[in-house]
């Protein structure tokens, strides 16, 4: 079973891909490729950085189209970090940019009076219990980088919040389409076994 990592030029993508490869993911893609987007049996979309730039490297790399696709036609897909960021349909970092538009709602910064970034562990509170936090407790705690959140129009799709200043969102899911603000390759066991979720509904989906 194939999974790829995609790479527009934003984030560590190896420290994702072997925590894909430890969970079990058979083979491992890191790709700047959209083919290799439409051909693989699930996506994660990782980053870190600026969200104006990280849409401009998707434009220039013909990976906006694949990557809205590869959800509207149901393949597992996870964005990580900025991943989550972009799914949404605008952000304000360095000016107002459009984002991908597969959820409604926009990117904004964290509020006054905390530092920023926000960087480090923090609990996670679970308002969904769906696929992505099996055997994981409300309150656990994953390891976020990040100054901007998002800020969904459908209060269905939010799986979880976290506390920093004010509550914000820190995962979604809806669908095949799962995405979370902190990173759970840098989070140690809870991490991972957010990465085996990944892998199990990957390998259902497959097999039903």
């Amino acid at each position: 079973m194939k999974v790829v990592v995609v790479d527009y030029g934003m984030g560590n993508l190896r420290s994702v891909a072997k925590a894909l490869e430890s969970v079990g993911f058979e083979k491992v893609v890191v790709s700047q490729d959209w083919r290799e987007v439409e051909r693989a049996n699930a996506v994660v979309f990782p980053g870190q950085g600026a969200f104006k730039k990280a849409m401009e490297n998707l434009k220039r790399l013909s990976l906006l189209e694949p990557l809205t696709e590869a959800v509207r036609r149901g393949k597992p897909f996870l964005g990580i970090c900025l991943g989550l960021q972009l799914l949404f349909e605008k952000g304000y970092e360095h000016g107002e940019t459009e984002g991908l538009s597969i959820l409604k709602g926009e990117v904004r910064l964290l509020p006054k009076g905390v530092k920023l970034p926000h960087i480090g562990w923090n609990q996670v509170h679970i308002r969904k219990r769906g696929k992505l936090f099996e055997g994981i407790q409300e309150g656990d705690f994953f390891y976020f980088v990040h100054s901007y959140r998002v800020i969904p129009q459908d209060e269905g799709v939010v799986a979880s919040t976290t506390d920093y200043g004010e509550e914000f969102v820190s995962a979604v899911e809806k669908g095949n389409l799962w995405a979370v603000q902190f990173h759970p390759e840098k989070s140690q066991k809870k991490g991972l076994r957010l990465l085996k979720n990944f892998l199990e509904f990957t390998r259902n989906l497959q097999n039903s």
